[in-house]
């Protein structure tokens, strides 16, 4: 969402945003248990049935371990989900801007999945 953009990062263009989510469906090709949701305007990735990260055109948001939000939130581009006033840890936004290269990507997609394996399940599929 261009409100929630830090005045320091310019709007993606629309090539750069297109090709978000096939990048992050090639990041997550080859893990177990992943299925996509679509959910809130985003595309979901639930893994082990656990939401992991979600896509946007122009972001994706990470569920993360909450002990290393702080850390995470000071690189350009990262900041943490806010709704209604309220922040919630263990999940980040991370603008498009911010993931030029696979490596960079496939940075904020390893640690969703790293705390993804330390949850535990509901054991309920929607």
């Amino acid at each position: 969402m261009a409100r929630d953009r830090p005045k320091s990062m310019p709007t993606p263009t629309q090539k750069e945003s297109g090709e978000l989510l096939p990048r992050v469906r090639a990041a997550l090709d080859g893990v177990k248990s992943v299925r996509e949701k679509r959910m809130f305007g985003s595309v979901g990735f639930m893994v082990n049935e656990k939401l992991c990260l979600s896509v946007r055109e122009s972001r994706i948001m990470c569920r993360i371990d909450p002990a290393l939000q702080e850390g995470l939130v000071a690189r350009t581009g990262c900041r943490p989900v806010t709704m209604k006033g309220r922040e919630y840890r263990g999940w980040v936004l991370v603008d498009a801007m911010a993931l030029p290269t696979e490596k960079d990507l496939r940075f904020w997609v390893g640690l969703a999945l790293d705390y993804n394996a330390t949850l535990k399940g509901s054991g309920k599929r929607r």
